[in-house]
């Protein structure tokens, strides 16, 4: 039998979707899902394809759609495409209209939160009724915002009802990298559990541990986990990107992986960053050159 064929299959598809099995949750046949789950079933596997950077392909898939959560996917692909202007137009719509929908809490956030309006943001997301992927990216939203005490505040909540839910597992653990200390540990004891368990080893996990490991100063177990993972995924732009930041912590050189990750992902946040940092330090640096009269 199909594991996802199974009483929790929207459960277990969601969990396969946030742990970065995207190409699996394509794959799956989702006309075998119950007709309640049919479309939270087609807008994960719409998300997955935007994520492998195809958002054009997901627009022409969608054309005519008139549905609150296939055009709350649509205001997705769009921003994905470079398209920001529409895509906030129609976010900000969806928002007023439809701020109950799960599916527009999520991804209209996600589009309100890239374009700088965080608040919008939260306040949409604060309407949701235990939906978790709301609760993860409230959590995401007030990390970025240097609100750990907030942050905080939401898994501890979240906790009361959901303590087994991958998302809180996942988001605690975000919460616990930035808070540091001893919450390292514990971090990485969470990703060390799903990367080791095959049902939810993934680019995500794996990830995750090595990144752990960084923060714990144990190099050479983070260059095993990343190595062990590419070879896996050696597409994926987070191990990518991680593994830059693991050479340029020790010494070795970066050009092969950061033309790779230029190459397939381009707007990835690394490569913004350092692009934003490398024109302010030369903004900076012009203004102690010397003059020549």
């Amino acid at each position: 039998m199909d594991p996802f064929s199974t009483e929790g299959e929207l459960v277990n598809i969601h969990s396969a979707f946030h742990q970065g099995q995207y190409q699996d949750v394509i794959d799956f046949d989702a006309s075998a899902f119950s007709p309640e789950n049919q479309l939270p079933a087609r807008v994960l596997q719409l998300r997955s394809k935007i994520v492998l950077g195809q958002p054009e392909e997901v627009l022409a898939e969608i054309e005519g759609e008139d549905t609150p959560d296939l055009v709350a996917v649509k205001t997705l692909a769009q921003h994905a495409a470079g398209d920001t202007a529409s895509a906030l137009h129609v976010a900000q719509e969806l928002a007023e209209k439809y701020s109950e929908n799960a599916t527009v809490q999520v991804l209209c956030g996600t589009v309100l939160h890239a374009e700088g309006q965080s608040e919008e943001a939260l306040a949409l997301l604060m309407k949701h009724q235990g939906n978790l992927e709301a609760l993860a990216l409230i959590v995401q939203i007030h990390l970025q915002q240097n609100r750990t005490d907030l942050a905080t505040k939401e898994v501890t909540a979240a906790k009361r009802w959901a303590q087994d839910s991958l998302l809180v597992n996942l988001a605690e653990s975000w919460v616990g990298m930035r808070i540091g200390g001893e919450k390292y540990q514990s971090a990485f004891y969470v990703y060390e559990e799903l990367a080791s368990n095959p049902a939810t080893s993934s680019p995500v996990t794996m990830a995750g541990q090595a990144v752990a490991e960084l923060h714990l100063g144990r190099l050479p177990e983070a260059e095993a986990a990343l190595s062990a993972a590419l070879q896996k995924y050696p597409d994926n732009a987070e191990l990518i990107a991680n593994t830059i930041v693991l050479n340029v912590l020790t010494a070795k050189d970066t050009t092969e992986l950061t033309s790779h990750l230029q190459k397939n992902h381009p707007s990835h946040l690394l490569l913004t960053d350092l692009e934003e940092k490398s024109a302010f330090f030369d903004t900076i640096a012009a203004k102690y050159a010397p003059k020549v009269s």
